[in-house]
């Protein structure tokens, strides 16, 4: 079983940064495919917001490219998103996942709320 605890979210104002963590734990079976970060605003369906996949290659949905940045620390078994330039429409839950050769993992979720 694989536990994901996501911290760092909280208020910001628009054009502001913010970086939201991942922690993993746990016993990943094999390699790790995918992991990544998700987002849902209320109404609206979950969408990917970044995504590393088989540990190099990064992706990115054009609302968030160029302004947000996954990265992972290895010897933590930390992801993070680095948040920046950011919208009111950037406001929602934050989650990240992990997909190992088993199982796709979810955090519980961070808010993130852009408002002045």
């Amino acid at each position: 079983q694989v536990q994901l605890v996501e911290s760092g979210g909280g208020l910001v104002q628009p054009g502001g940064s913010l970086r939201i963590s991942c922690a993993a734990s746990g016993n990943i079976k094999g390699r790790i495919i995918a992991m990544g970060w998700s987002r849902q605003a209320p109404g609206k369906q979950r969408e990917p917001v970044a995504i590393i996949v088989n540990d190099d290659g990064t992706n990115y949905p054009d609302s968030v490219k160029g302004r947000f940045t996954i990265s992972r620390d290895r010897g933590s078994n930390t992801m993070y998103l680095q948040m920046n330039s950011q919208k009111f429409e950037d406001t929602a839950v934050y989650y990240c996942y992990l997909q190992d050769i088993t199982h796709m993992y979810w955090g519980q979720g961070t808010q993130v709320t852009v408002s002045s």
